[in-house]
């Protein structure tokens, strides 16, 4: 209540600043009765000239200036009537300008305002229309600030992850890049780029994705994303024992109550007897003959193909197959396999990308 009555003395001050000056009445110019006494000083100097009181050259110029004082007068009287009429017209205005104005003020608050609601400071109210503001917004004007501010390190970070959960994983990795380039770097930072790379490939993880990570062992060797991306990378070489040695070293040298050990747990037991051994571990067991091992080799490698042709979706089955029979020496083979995974996979342009980046690492023409 003391803030709206602070309110409405402030808008009565302010509008009566404005229209007191419309409400004086003006200053009257001479009293009207002025032309009655000049008459009457006519009326006496042409007495004076009559009986010879003053010469007729004196009494002419007299004449003049009497004549012209009355005409002044004349029209002095009549401005002070028209006066009269505009100072009524200026209080009407000034009337309705004090009372008229803040009454509408009030009607038009109650139409469009919210008077019941509770004022909240403006670092509020902006945080709650930018809440609200959509995310591709904000990005696109992070991505706008930093288009003329491409050396902001802090800003990139910031964006990077952002880009990441909206799957836009090729942006996600150039604004890991310039993040390195333009910050410090570490090993947190070339493994979020190893993760960018590897899915922008659709999870293969390249010759560069790779590199990253091993750039991040070398700053920090405890990197557990680092360590479990190099243990995905030689699953995907077809090295399983090399896999399953590092996730196990991970697991046993890791907190029981680390976020990332059901996943490694997982990605432990695909690789430790599953239903897909290695080629070295088959390769490496002793107790078969050469026929047996190749026997198995090459049903384990059927199985695969067969699978494949009943569901053609699988990219990393398809580089799994190639990189069996370039192991085998059988590069037809890989060749016609190739282009059998490119006939599956050709409504699919995503998908067709991740094929060519892991072919990156086999040697084999796409």
């Amino acid at each position: 209540m003391t803030l709206w009555f602070v309110f409405a003395t402030m808008t009565i001050a302010a509008v009566f600043a404005i229209v007191w000056p419309l409400g004086r009445r003006g200053q009257p110019l001479r009293e009207g009765k002025e032309v009655v006494v000049y008459k009457d000083q006519l009326a006496e100097l042409e007495r004076d000239a009559a009986v010879g009181l003053i010469g007729p050259s004196e009494a002419e110029a007299a004449k003049v200036e009497i004549g012209r004082r009355l005409l002044a007068a004349a029209d002095q009287e009549q401005n002070a009537g028209t006066m009269t009429g505009r100072t009524g017209m200026r209080r009407a205005v000034a009337l309705i300008g004090l009372l008229g104005v803040p009454a509408l003020a009030v009607v038009v608050y109650l139409q469009l305002g919210s008077p019941q609601i509770a004022g909240r400071p403006s670092a509020a109210r902006t945080q709650t229309a930018t809440a609200a503001e959509p995310i591709e917004n904000l990005i696109a004007k992070v991505e706008a600030h930093l288009e003329k501010n491409p050396t902001d390190a802090r800003g990139w970070t910031v964006l990077a992850p952002v880009l990441m959960r909206l799957r836009r994983y090729d942006d996600a990795a150039r604004a890991y890049r310039n993040a390195l380039t333009y910050g410090a770097e570490s090993a947190e930072r070339r493994t979020d780029l190893g993760e960018a790379l590897t899915a922008a490939a659709g999870g293969v993880i390249t010759a560069d994705a790779k590199a990253e990570f091993e750039r991040a062992l070398a700053l920090d060797s405890d990197d557990p994303k680092a360590r479990y991306f190099t243990g995905l990378a030689a699953e995907q070489d077809g090295r399983n024992a090399d896999a399953a040695a590092i996730w196990r070293a991970m697991l046993d040298k890791g907190p029981e109550d680390a976020t990332w050990r059901p996943t490694v747990e997982a990605a432990l037991a695909r690789v430790s007897g599953g239903s897909q051994p290695s080629l070295e571990a088959l390769d490496a067991n002793k107790d078969l003959s050469p026929a047996e091992r190749n026997a198995m080799i090459q049903g384990m490698v059927d199985r695969l193909a067969t699978r494949l042709k009943q569901n053609g979706d699988d990219v990393e089955g398809w580089l799994r197959l190639l990189r069996a029979y370039m192991v085998m020496g059988e590069r037809d083979k890989a060749q016609t396999a190739l282009a059998e995974a490119r006939q599956a996979l050709a409504g699919n342009a995503e998908r067709l990308k991740q094929l060519d980046a892991g072919l990156k690492s086999l040697g084999l023409d796409g």
